[in-house]
């Protein structure tokens, strides 16, 4: 467990050390069209991978990514941990996320959430500001962007109750875009609430993407299953592989 300790100390001091200099070299693209940001984002999210390998021997796998459909799309991934919120947007042409107001009143980092047309959300502001995200997002699904969002609207710790919200399936009615559900294992790795990082095979699952069309109950009740039961599978392997890696002991990252 020590090398892990100094491991994950160093991988995290890596990581912001990055962030924080990409920010630098990013903000003459605030006068530039918005790909010149996301190249950007792509690239830190690349370094970001090469860095959780080469440092804290967690090893990447991304299953399904020919499943992807292209134009317009709605990515509704499970929430395990900070890591997705970085590391999907580089599979998508366009990626748009909804982000809590506080991140866009950072400096120079918030400039450039809002440089890239992300959607801030007031936590709190009750059911009419709330809707008026969720439209602002279908909007801009139509006019061709992929929105990845969380349909338990939070994260939540590897094996605990699912808890989806309704907004998810707003959005999908509204945009009639097809929806693709995604499943993952991250939180084992890269765990809530700690700057550990645990070594072993942290697996994206790109799924069947759901048609546009669906009644609202179905639609809800297929994303939830689809993602559901890829999440308990890919998670049930990893702790077999990290009890393997720390000697037949359950996983300390098991949330």
């Amino acid at each position: 467990m020590t090398s892990i300790f100094l491991r994950s100390l160093v991988f995290n001091v890596l990581f912001y050390l990055v962030l924080v200099v990409l920010c630098i070299i990013a903000i003459p693209t605030l006068l530039l069209p918005r790909p010149a940001l996301m190249a950007l984002e792509a690239t830190w999210a690349n370094t970001s991978l090469f860095l959780m390998r080469v440092v804290c021997n967690i090893r990447i796998e991304f299953r399904g990514v020919e499943k992807i459909p292209k134009g317009p799309l709605l990515i509704a991934s499970k929430h395990q941990s900070f890591w997705e919120t970085f590391a999907l947007a580089r599979f998508f042409e366009h990626p748009l996320f909804i982000l809590k107001r506080e991140l866009m009143m950072i400096p120079v980092f918030g400039w450039l959430l809002k440089k890239a047309g992300m959607i801030e959300v007031e936590r709190g502001g009750g059911p009419r500001s709330l809707l008026k995200t969720l439209k602002r997002a279908a909007a801009e699904v139509k006019l061709g962007r992929q929105l990845v969002i969380f349909p338990e609207g939070t994260r939540t710790a590897p094996g605990a109750p699912p808890a989806y919200k309704a907004g998810v399936a707003q959005i999908y009615v509204e945009s009639g875009v097809p929806c693709l559900p995604v499943a993952l294992n991250s939180g084992l790795f890269w765990p809530r609430r700690t700057f550990m990082r645990y070594p072993g095979t942290l697996v994206v699952e790109f799924l069947d993407p759901l048609p546009p069309g669906l009644p609202r109950d179905e639609f809800m009740a297929r994303l939830r299953d689809q993602i559901e039961t890829a999440t308990s599978r890919i998670v049930d392997a990893a702790r077999a592989e990290q009890a393997q890696l720390f000697g037949g002991e359950p996983s300390p990252a098991k949330g």
